[in-house]
């Protein structure tokens, strides 16, 4: 129970830093959408969704793979990390050199011939990124949450006072002495968002140096070798989950059944929308931050699937929180769009749930991973990957960008699935799937019912969210949380 409590408090403190971080940098989605049109913020969702992809190819699950080596006795963990960072720097910087010499045709690819500064500062950005990656997964096995949430927390400030300077002030700035003209264009205001990015990636990098110091990049075959037999499965894994999670917002421009403008202002109102599903987002990210090394160093303890199986019980119930609270406020969160991107909050419920099943799957994944079995859990995140491209091909055109957000909810609903069906075979959990399926079903029901109130009954927006929520709380309260409170007193 005290590692339970310990799990709890990490997600605790990398939810903060995510939370608060990410909810200022969310800050920022006001400042975008009302001032950029939806199709220059278009191009924006657009290499943010490409990012995602390159950042897990260019990770190679090392972190993963470290996890997992760290403590194998035949490995020391300096060497397992020297050896695993040594290996990402090499390949980071190939990448980067490749993408600077091809930047033109890239970007007339990309069909932005006139802004091959987008592909080379991005390069910049997941090249920085990748080699932060194993520094950022050593705090975590070595439980220094607040030193990663301090450089988390640092970056993300970072990158919303260069927006503000680059978006707010230059502009002013320029217009009281024009001759600053020369060093700042302020029709290319996309590229601005890009550069403020690349500062705060490289600014995290230099608060990562101590991480770097005594390390022996030892690329040797015998120790590179294992790891990356591991770990590869998870970039695959990692791949299929990056298709799942951005896909749709890469390919809309592509897909969709109109002209390139009208298609990269329908990829804007998605890709805000999207950003309502943020809450739940972070919510599993903190988790996944927290919940990895967790699972590694409770395996092998005796009441280690007990453990699993309560965690999985009390994540279910705090993501439906959450999903209620986004939706019953709806008219309260769509504020933080500007008016012209409201047309898409239909897709927010879906996205909700399609990310809270995203997580109940990071739960689920404890099988492949402490099994050794992570080509096996790459097929599902393959079947997963299949299922979305399927789907967006097939519902883009029909319904457009809530054709995505539905084939976000199936692929991830099925790998859901998949990997419970999977997991009874090579790494049985007993899972309360009765009190869980309960409180889902709970959920949405209280979700249908705050629509039947408003609607049909005149319920106030307000009065029929708060008695619906307070309602969920009251039954968690009654069914888990006293119960649980009493056995502790006991």
């Amino acid at each position: 129970m005290s590692s339970i409590r310990q799990l709890v408090s990490q997600t605790a403190i990398y939810g903060l830093s995510s939370i608060v971080g990410r909810f200022l940098n969310y800050l920022l989605v006001p400042l975008y959408t009302y001032t950029f049109s939806a199709g220059e913020y278009g191009v924006v969702s657009e290499f943010y969704a490409y990012a995602g992809f390159f950042a897990v190819l260019l990770a190679f699950g090392l972190e993963t793979g470290y996890f997992r080596f760290r403590q194998r006795p035949e490995f020391a963990e300096q060497q397992v990390y020297g050896c695993s960072l040594g290996f990402l720097l090499l390949s980071s910087l190939l990448f980067l050199a490749g993408i600077v010499i091809y930047r033109q045709p890239l970007s007339d690819w990309l069909q932005y011939p006139d802004h091959p500064e987008y592909v080379v500062s991005f390069a910049a950005i997941l090249a920085l990124d990748a080699v932060s990656a194993l520094p950022f997964a050593r705090l975590r096995a070595e439980n220094r949450p607040w030193r990663f949430a301090g450089i988390k927390m640092t970056e993300i400030l970072l990158t919303i006072a260069l927006n503000l300077a680059f978006l707010l002030l230059c502009p002013e700035l320029v217009k009281l002495w024009p001759q600053l003209g020369e060093y700042y264009q302020p029709q290319q205001a996309v590229s601005y968002i890009f550069y403020a990015n690349l500062i705060a990636s490289a600014c995290k990098l230099l608060l990562l140096m101590p991480q770097f110091r005594a390390i022996n990049f030892d690329l040797r075959r015998p120790v590179l070798a294992p790891i990356l037999r591991y770990s590869l499965p998870m970039v695959v894994i990692g791949f299929a989950g990056m298709i799942n999670e951005m896909l749709d917002r890469a390919i809309l421009k592509v897909l969709l059944p109109y002209d390139l403008a009208t298609n990269l202002k329908m990829l804007g109102i998605y890709g805000a929308c999207y950003k309502l599903s943020i809450l739940m987002t972070l919510f599993v990210q903190a988790f996944r931050y927290a919940g990895e090394p967790f699972f590694f160093s409770y395996a092998g303890r005796a009441d280690a699937k007990a453990a699993y199986a309560l965690v999985m019980r009390y994540f279910v119930i705090a993501g439906m929180g959450i999903f209620l609270l986004v939706t019953l406020y709806i008219d309260f969160f769509k504020y933080f769009i500007g008016e012209e991107y409201r047309q898409g909050l239909a897709v927010v419920p879906v996205l909700l749930l399609a990310n809270l099943c995203l997580g109940i799957y990071v739960n689920l994944s404890v099988w492949y991973k402490l099994s050794d079995r992570t080509g096996l859990g790459a097929w599902v995140a393959i079947a997963g990957a299949v299922i979305t491209v399927v789907l967006n091909i097939c519902w883009i055109p029909q319904w457009g960008y809530l054709g995505s957000a539905w084939a976000t909810l199936a692929c991830y609903g099925f790998m859901v699935l998949a990997s419970w069906g999977l997991g009874r075979c090579y790494y049985p959990v007993p899972y309360p799937l009765l009190r869980i399926g309960f409180y889902v079903l709970f959920g949405l029901g209280l979700y249908a019912a705050n629509h039947y109130l408003i609607r049909q009954q005149g319920w106030d927006v307000w009065l029929s969210a708060s008695a619906c929520l307070l309602s969920y709380w009251l039954v968690v309260l009654v069914l888990d949380i006293a119960p649980l409170l009493r056995r502790r007193a006991a």
